[in-house]
């Protein structure tokens, strides 16, 4: 009744309270969410082994940190991802395409090295990028849903269903997505500048298709990492050092941020729209550009080396690169590794190290970089998730 008695400023004042309160209350549940998978697309920042199983075994020395021998991802330890999962009390995800003792009962991993977010043409394949481009990514996860709900109907409770997803999971899942640095990559090798600008709403446009088929096969959360400061990345800085007026303040290429800045904002734009178009969805926009960023640029802060130093090397007076290994005298040779890989930032000059990785997850999943800011492991609003 007190309310009643209130001026209409007042009235108004109070309103708005409500519905912040209740927003609050709607964006985080009393409990943390129970994600029962997670589902993951994108490339190498991500790929725990389909590229790997697909196109041939990653070599030695990745995987030297955690797994002590190669894990097929691109790094000396575990990626994002994996830190990830570990936050929700899931198991690693396996490569869908890894069909050596893989369980998809917690999610599948459908990210692969060299990927990119728009179907793979004849250019792109020709530039040495992965045909497994998001699109065809997403038809994995389709074939996987059927054929889970195919196989559930005709053998429920029986031993073959035992590494496969409930049915009732897809639509409570989380659905984690890094994609688009190659996108750009292969602009910066084959576009100019101005061409490479104007392709970034034919991309967006791909990325879009692709959430919006995952929504209408069940998909209802999605937690979407932009593209990180592509010119930051030692393999463009050494190789292609850039002119002094090109280099920003931390010694990154400032037109390769740029364009990657330009693609960030874009693709938050069509999130934002998507969340009008899709009734039920949560879609979060994770900026991991700036977390990176702001690892590279303090690095020395945080305990690392040289942001642009990278820990696996050439071998002897080889040029080889640490994703690749030769034969000499009968015998394979790789590249090595260096002493201390927590001490760097970059594992073979485009890859991060686990060191880099578990810093950066530390930063994106409380929800400071998200859009909305809410923290990942409250991130459980799609209808019919119940915990």
């Amino acid at each position: 009744m007190t309310f009643l008695r209130l001026n209409k400023k007042s009235q108004m004042a109070a309103a708005i309270g409500v519905v912040l309160v209740a927003s609050l209350l709607y964006f985080y549940p009393s409990k943390a969410c129970q994600f029962p998978a997670i589902y993951n697309f994108g490339d190498s920042n991500s790929d725990t082994g389909a590229a790997s199983a697909a196109f041939g075994r990653l070599p030695p020395p990745y995987g030297e940190t955690f797994f002590g021998k190669p894990s097929g991802r691109y790094s000396d330890g575990r990626l994002v991802i994996d830190f990830t999962a570990e936050h929700l009390g899931l198991p690693l995800l396996n490569a869908y395409l890894d069909s050596i003792g893989s369980n998809f009962s917690h999610g599948a991993n459908f990210a692969a090295s060299g990927s990119t977010m728009q179907p793979v043409n004849a250019k792109l394949y020709e530039a040495g990028f992965n045909p497994l481009s998001l699109n065809v990514q997403r038809l994995e996860f389709e074939q996987l849903k059927d054929r889970t709900e195919e196989i559930y109907a005709q053998a429920e409770g029986s031993q073959i269903t035992s590494n496969l997803p409930k049915p009732g999971d897809f639509s409570k899942a989380l659905y984690t997505l890094d994609s688009g640095q190659n996108d750009l990559h292969y602009g910066l090798m084959k576009l100019t500048m101005k061409q490479l600008k104007e392709s970034i709403p034919y991309i967006i446009n791909q990325f879009s298709l692709s959430i919006e088929k995952l929504y209408q096969k069940g998909a209802r959360i999605f937690w979407i990492h932009n593209t990180g400061p592509i010119g930051c990345l030692p393999f463009f800085v050494i190789t292609t050092p850039p002119k002094r007026e090109d280099t920003d303040q931390s010694g990154c290429i400032n037109s390769y941020n740029e364009v990657a800045q330009e693609f960030n904002k874009q693709l938050k734009e069509q999130v934002s729209k998507l969340r009008t178009q899709l009734s039920g969805v949560a879609l979060y926009y994770v900026d991991i550009y700036t977390v990176k960023y702001s690892l590279i640029r303090e690095a020395n802060k945080y305990g690392f080396l040289s942001p642009f130093g990278y820990c696996c090397r050439h071998y002897g007076d080889s040029s080889l690169r640490c994703w690749e290994k030769e034969i000499r005298n009968g015998t394979e040779i790789f590249a090595t590794s260096c002493s201390d890989p927590l001490k760097y930032i970059s594992w073979d000059g485009i890859h991060y190290t686990e060191a880099a990785n578990k810093w950066i997850a530390n930063h994106i999943l409380d929800g400071s970089f998200s859009d909305p800011p809410v923290p990942l492991g409250k991130t459980c609003r799609s209808p019919g998730f119940s915990n």
